[in-house]
């Protein structure tokens, strides 16, 4: 599925009223011999486009001619197209100087779109964050404009992701809590999207969603908006939504799902489907900008992705499922009796065992019972007087013992509980970076901001997990903590930028007085190393008492072909001495 799904954000919305599968032979007729028309009916209509706020394209040109095997600029060879339609066409790609795969969009030069999906492309690579898909080239020559991007072959889009089932409430939430972070930072920027479809989100096998075509898609396709914030905002919702009961929030079917009931509005997704997560389905009821929903809803509405993230991050974190534990079989108790173990198969030769002779009769003379009871008798005694003297001992010693401890006052024999620390979140009053190579130090204070759409993100290391195996790295990287002043540290929340960082916990000791630059300098371990999700808690059953904490990274999650990671907020709990 992967690298088939890769296409489908690729393909143009239907150009006008016709139905969608009329379109799709109309394309195959124009000369996508290779486009798969499946892609072209999965399109919304026009008129009723998965979201109303898109913009409408303009006329089409013809493709440009180009054929399996063609080669640009000396490096990209074409290898598979995916789509052809509405005047460009898009392809998968070979770079043979790098040896991968790529993604490539083609138009000609004359194109009425051509200088907008140039403008958009290097716009878009210049934001430089991973959570997108990254644009790696956007060149004009011999009468073509070519757009070339990353090939996640190791992803799955959205769309496989619906056509099986619904989404689990913790992936739900990790899906509307990345890409509206992601969009906010794009906003940021002054880049929007404008076609956030079920095609165009990725889930990589690490679990992090990437987005697809930002910029890129609106400007191929020539849609733009008065409200790109809003626009956004509302197609996220409709990912929410669609993810949350496995329907497309409009009356139109789209992108295989189908759509609610005609003539009833937008219903909550409770109503569509049982089970629903209640805050989650709320939160897409907020994204989705639709007078139904602004009837029913009683948060205020989320205009912005901004907002969005904020509203997403106000919620209880919603933890993912407890894995299956399976029994193990019963334990089956084997006996030698016949039809059991050692009973012989059906079939088999008997063979006679040897005849066992019985017990020797118990002693019945008059001798032998005489002498049973002289036995009797006698450990009888003795246990009589083992018991007195032992006794007597205990005695002794339990008035030595009194006599001696009478002007001792009382000891804590550990029984009593300690008196028990009121936790809080401590002010944080400084952040920098750990390591003999400041990585991006002037972002290090994004990671205790409390701004979830904000975070400290590493550098891009190629070959190892451990920063590239590079020697300025030899004791890994983080964030170091300053709260000011030794604190009773009873826990710490992190959540970090992406799944797979493995991390360690650690506090400086209490005597310490400046930030330590080396591992050595925080003896104090408040959790081992081990390789995270999304987020880390932990807590202490006795305080450490500390000025600095540490948030230690060895090694970083993979990343598209690399490795890059990062912290996107810590929370120190505890109280003051």
């Amino acid at each position: 599925m992967a690298e088939r799904s890769t296409a489908a954000v690729d393909v143009a919305d239907n150009g006008g009223d016709e139905p969608p599968a009329a379109q799709a032979a109309k394309a195959t007729a124009d000369g996508a011999e290779t486009q798969d028309a499946r892609f072209v009916a999965d399109e919304p209509a026009s008129g009723s486009d998965a979201s109303p706020r898109q913009g409408k394209t303009t006329a089409a040109t013809p493709a440009p001619e180009l054929h399996s095997g063609h080669k640009l600029a000396r490096r990209y060879r074409l290898e598979e197209c995916v789509t052809r339609l509405d005047g460009f066409s898009s392809w998968r790609a070979m770079d043979e100087k790098l040896r991968r795969a790529v993604g490539v969009h083609l138009l000609p030069a004359d194109h009425p779109r051509a200088r907008s999906v140039l403008a958009a492309a290097r716009s878009s690579a210049l934001l430089g964050d991973p959570r997108f898909v990254q644009v790696l080239d956007a060149v004009e020559e011999n009468d073509l404009v070519y757009v070339v991007h990353e090939w996640l072959p190791d992803a799955t889009e959205l769309t496989a992701l619906l056509a099986v089932a619904p989404l689990e409430p913790h992936d739900a939430y990790q899906l509307v809590s990345q890409v509206s972070q992601a969009m906010a930072a794009a906003h940021r920027e002054g880049l929007s999207h404008l076609r956030l479809t079920p095609g165009a989100i990725l889930r990589t096998s690490t679990g992090q969603y990437r987005i697809r075509g930002l910029a890129v898609n609106a400007a191929l396709r020539g849609i733009t908006s008065d409200t790109p914030q809003r626009t956004d905002t509302e197609a996220i919702g409709a990912l929410l939504y669609a993810a949350l009961t496995q329907r497309w929030p409009y009356e139109t079917d789209a992108y295989g799902l189908s759509g609610l009931p005609k003539d009833v509005g937008l219903i909550p997704p409770d109503q569509v489907r049982a089970g629903v997560h209640r805050g989650l389905g709320e939160l897409a009821m907020r994204a989705l900008a639709n007078d139904g929903a602004t009837a029913s809803r009683q948060e205020p509405a989320c205009t912005t992705p901004e907002e969005l993230a904020r509203a997403v991050a106000a919620m209880p974190r919603i933890r993912p499922p407890e894995p299956a534990f399976t029994a193990p079989p019963e334990y089956q108790h084997t006996t030698y009796q016949q039809g059991s173990y050692g009973a012989p198969r059906p079939g088999a030769p008997t063979t006679a065992m040897p005849r066992v002779p019985p017990p020797p009769p118990p002693l019945q003379s008059r001798t032998g019972r005489v002498l049973k009871w002289g036995v009797a008798a006698l450990l009888i005694a003795a246990l009589g007087l083992g018991s007195w003297q032992l006794a007597d001992t205990l005695l002794d010693r339990r008035d030595q013992s009194t006599d001696t401890s009478q002007n001792q006052p009382p000891a804590n024999n550990g029984n009593e509980a300690p008196e028990k620390i009121e936790s809080k979140p401590l002010a944080i009053s400084g952040t920098a970076v750990f390591g003999r190579e400041q990585i991006k130090a002037a972002s290090a204070d994004k990671a205790t901001d409390g701004d979830p759409s904000s975070a400290w993100i590493t550098n891009f290391f190629k070959g190892h997990a451990n920063f590239g195996n590079l020697g300025d790295y030899d004791d890994g990287s983080g964030i170091v903590v300053d709260l000011g002043s030794v604190k009773n540290v009873t826990g710490l929340e992190v959540d970090f930028h992406g799944s797979g960082h493995k991390v360690e916990l650690l506090a400086a000791g209490a005597d310490t007085s400046s930030r330590p630059t080396t591992v050595s300098g925080f003896p104090q371990q408040i959790s081992k190393l081990a390789t995270t999700q999304d987020t880390l808690r932990a807590t202490l059953d006795t305080p450490v008492k500390t000025r600095y904490v540490l948030v230690h990274i060895t090694a970083l999650p993979p990343s598209e072909g690399g490795y890059r990671g990062g912290i996107s907020n810590i929370k120190v709990l505890g109280a003051d001495l």
